[in-house]
């Protein structure tokens, strides 16, 4: 595929950058109707392409004009067989329709960067699932790409489109918990064991997009520590433990795990104000906040009546369960990347977001060929030989051959 050539003399994005949700240039031709729906192509109709399909037919502000797969026998039967949605086997074919304005891609990692930038330069925005690319500095270049073309690139962290992320999100920003203390999440369950990504890259993707994506202004991981094991010999981590450190000093902790005989999905942010916990399993109850935690009386405000007392004090106080409305996540991805189109701004999750999680990924990997040292975030080598992928370029002829490939189980 000519479009999927890398190009090469691509420049580095600038470090200061617009916050996600702020104005990106205008988006040029091709353009959605005025006050009509955008046109989308979804790219793989593997494991999560049925799903982008099922959810940009039902997004008012999206039209879904092509489903293209290699193997178009399955394309179709995922459309069903009453659908107007064309079908192909080429990615050319899909850029050549005027009428797409947007493409989505669910295809192998391995392939993102070749085609995210061939729908970038074609004029198209995309919405790309995770990770970005396998490549911290290829992500970095595909953020420039669509910069400079006035495109969005929106990534799919799906779990930030949760109602209790964005909600968690709206009370750290607003400063309810107080200042950020700790972050800890489980994120274990029993399989599967992936056989070309470590359980680093399966499962702590999910997290670390949360952290990024919930952590107040101001603050940010500076470095990441990593320990892993692989107590069954599959040749890779299947048990890890994972340290963010943030710029505030505090700490961020992720345990993924494929061994355990229980599924558990909890994140417990504490805060000098209040903590609380998410409960993904619990539908009756998924957040909790608790008005508990431990004061600590300054020196300075020390009197001689008190000054025998412990300078420490534990509050004891009520928990609230906000009530959460249950939506689709998926779907407030499709309606938020239609709505950044449209509205000519970058998506809440935007490639920036992208290669901030793909840095901490590559740096929890570094971490664990130096057996759990420190390192600082975008020191570690950005290639896939310094993550858990598989190492290796696809060749440019091999990417027909990944293109349909099923996406690592989330």
């Amino acid at each position: 595929m000519t479009h999927s050539q890398r190009t090469s003399g691509a420049t580095g994005p600038e470090e200061a950058h617009e916050a996600p949700g702020e104005h990106v240039p205008a988006p040029g031709p091709p353009a959605a109707p005025e006050g009509g729906p955008v046109g989308i192509a979804v790219v793989g109709a593997g494991y999560w392409g049925p799903n982008l399909v099922r959810n940009a037919q039902q997004t008012p502000g999206l039209r879904l004009r092509w489903l293209c797969d290699l193997d178009e026998s399955r394309a179709r039967r995922v459309l069903g067989g009453y659908s107007t949605v064309r079908t192909t086997t080429s990615f050319e074919e899909v850029l050549a329709d005027d009428r797409v304005q947007a493409v989505a891609v669910a295809t192998p990692a391995a392939s993102h960067y070749r085609l995210v930038r061939a729908a970038l330069e074609a004029g198209r925005h995309v919405l790309v699932e995770k990770p970005i690319t396998t490549d911290a500095d290829e992500a970095e270049e595909l953020v420039a790409v669509a910069e400079r073309h006035g495109r969005v690139l929106m990534c799919d962290h799906t779990f930030c489109y949760t109602p209790v992320v964005r909600r968690i999100r709206e009370m750290v920003h607003r400063g309810d918990l107080g200042e950020v203390q700790f972050f800890d999440s489980v994120r274990i369950n029993l399989g599967l064991v992936q056989p070309d990504v470590d359980v680093l890259w399966d499962l702590a993707p999910h997290d670390l997009s949360i952290l990024d994506f919930v952590l107040p202004p101001g603050v940010e991981p500076v470095g990441v520590s990593a320990q892993g094991a692989d107590p069954i010999g599959a040749g890779r981590a299947c048990v890890a433990y994972l340290t963010v450190h943030l710029s505030s000093g505090a700490l961020a902790h992720c345990h993924v795990n494929w061994l355990s005989p229980t599924k558990v999905r909890t994140t417990m942010i504490g805060g000098s104000r209040r903590t609380l916990v998410w409960d993904d399993l619990n539908p009756q109850a998924r957040l909790s906040v608790y008005d508990r935690g431990v004061d600590l009386t300054p020196p300075d405000e020390l009197t001689d009546a008190i000054r025998h007392q412990a300078l420490i004090s534990y509050r004891v106080g009520e928990m609230v369960a906000p009530a959460l409305v249950e939506q689709e996540a998926l779907r407030n991805v499709m309606a938020e990347f239609a709505a950044a189109v449209t509205e000519g701004r970058a998506p809440l999750t935007d490639g920036r977001a992208g290669v901030r999680v793909l840095r901490l990924l590559h740096a929890a990997s570094r971490s664990l060929e130096l057996g759990g040292a420190t390192v600082p975030v975008g020191a570690a080598g950005a290639g896939p030989a310094a993550s858990g992928l598989a190492a290796g370029p696809l060749a440019a002829d091999a990417l027909t051959d990944t293109l349909t490939e099923g996406a690592a189980a989330r």
